[in-house]
């Protein structure tokens, strides 16, 4: 079969990519076609072309594969959130493995590394605890939309179309999200539209609603709102806070972040309280977390009590060791292990990280944890102290070569790594190789439905 760039041709799908897309090897050449499951037979037009690999966008479905079932939500074959619901949770699970086994051998080299079956989430459903929508002021319609002429694309309060960045599909029905969260984006909606001001144009940037952000707090089942705006309109928005905390008495906080940067980011330059307090309030275990409108916090609660599980355990304490936690964040991790290490120093760059990390600390009343704000580089170098054990949560992009070089001068006992990437994850666990082992590796879901998955890595000095 040639494949060539614009042409379509007829596929099966034989696996899964990391990136969940569906993977075809027509004559041993891969191509790539999202919304795919293994197992379908598929029409697909060519839409990249490369040496050693292509790209196809999905046409229809021939045969659909006996795995495929109905998703939950009418916006998955659409939307970016949660793609894989046509895929039954187990095999999810598996998957995922297969994705971290496939980066550690292929990435890394590592190819006689346990990789433990996936830990499920708890709930498949309702597990996000913050969602974060965007406001257009031109929304994109459903199939079944464009064939109504009565339909207009007026405004959209929702999630983008994948690989775009002003098209959003107005989310009526978020099933990823706890239930109550979509009636207040509901009645946000509704007052929007009634507001007689403009929602945010992505192309033009010009407007006045750019964000509705949604945060929940199972543990006392508190919701919080962040409305983001372009710029201040204290009537508008204490009127719309008005009637939110009037009618859903679980609203515990109400915020206005105000912000005119053309970044599609909802972090805003100033924030006004509008109702209630300013956070609220999570629990992890015994310990309870204030989470501000732009603080960071796991979105998967009780999978996250999961993870940290694994990390306590791995790091194997007793109460006389000293841990470090490189990239320690809001202090999460630090705090998690406080009752069983003798001393937590946590290294963040973000200065408000740290400020909530201390903050938290103190709330929990747990003097054996300290945060120092600053450059991974700069800071380590400083400490003059080698911990037993070193846990390592980077970001996507995971750990700077040089922070790499300075962990295996610390040569700590015990090195425990938590990984959002399973490629990332490859990649340093190899560089740290020549001195360590890697004993196992446990991936925790946490975000069901998506192709994403947290790792933790048990790392042994040689």
């Amino acid at each position: 079969m040639t494949i060539k760039k614009r042409g379509t041709c007829e596929l099966e799908i034989i696996d899964l990519a990391y990136g969940g897309k569906g993977l075809a090897k027509p004559e041993g050449f891969p191509v790539f076609v999202d919304r795919c499951v293994p197992g379908d037979k598929v029409l697909v037009k060519i839409v990249k072309k490369k040496k050693s690999w292509a790209e196809g966008k999905l046409i229809r479905i021939i045969t659909p594969s006996s795995l495929r079932q109905e998703g939950r939500c009418q916006y998955c074959n659409f939307c970016g959130g949660c793609k894989w619901q046509q895929i039954p949770y187990q095999t999810q699970l598996d998957y995922k493995k297969q994705h971290v086994v496939q980066s550690l051998v292929h990435i890394g080299g590592l190819d006689h590394v346990p990789v433990l079956d996936a830990i499920a989430s708890e709930k498949v459903f309702g597990y996000r605890n913050k969602m974060e929508f965007s406001c257009s002021a031109r929304r994109w319609l459903m199939p079944e939309e464009l064939a109504d002429e009565t339909i207009t694309k007026d405004l959209g309060i929702g999630l983008h179309v994948p690989g775009t960045f002003d098209q959003v599909i107005d989310i009526g029905q978020c099933e990823i999200m706890p239930d109550p969260g979509n009636k207040i984006l509901d009645h946000i909606r509704t007052f929007v539209k009634k507001s007689g001001l403009p929602a945010y144009h992505l192309r033009h940037h010009t407007g006045f609603w750019r964000f509705v952000m949604l945060r929940h707090s199972v543990a006392y089942d508190q919701w919080m709102v962040n409305i983001v705006t372009t710029d201040k309109n204290p009537a508008v928005v204490t009127a719309l806070a008005r009637e939110l905390a009037r009618a859903f008495g679980d609203i515990a906080s109400i915020v206005n972040n105000i912000t005119d940067a053309r970044s599609g980011v909802s972090l805003g330059k100033e924030e006004i309280l509008l109702h209630g307090q300013d956070v609220i309030t999570e629990r992890l275990g015994r310990f309870a977390f204030d989470i501000s409108a732009n603080s960071f916090f796991q979105t998967n609660t009780r999978a996250c009590e999961k993870l940290y599980d694994i990390v306590a355990r791995y790091c194997n304490l007793t109460g006389e060791q000293t841990v470090l936690d490189l990239y320690s964040g809001t202090g999460t991790i630090p705090i998690w292990l406080s009752d069983k290490a003798a001393q937590v120093t946590g290294i963040e760059i973000i200065d408000s990280a740290v400020a909530d990390a201390r903050k938290n600390a103190r709330r929990n009343h747990i003097e054996n944890c300290r945060f120092l704000q600053g450059d991974i580089r700069q800071v380590l170098p400083e400490l003059n102290q080698t911990p037993d054990v070193v846990v390592i949560d980077p970001p996507r992009v995971g750990m700077h070569k040089d922070v790499v070089a300075q962990v295996l001068t610390l040569r700590p006992e015990t090195i425990v790594y938590v990984s959002c990437n399973p490629a990332t994850l490859a990649r340093d666990l190899a560089l740290l190789c020549p001195v360590y082992e890697v004993q196992k590796v446990q991936p925790v879901d946490m975000f069901p439905h998506t192709y994403h998955i947290e790792s933790v890595a048990l790392l042994a000095s040689r």
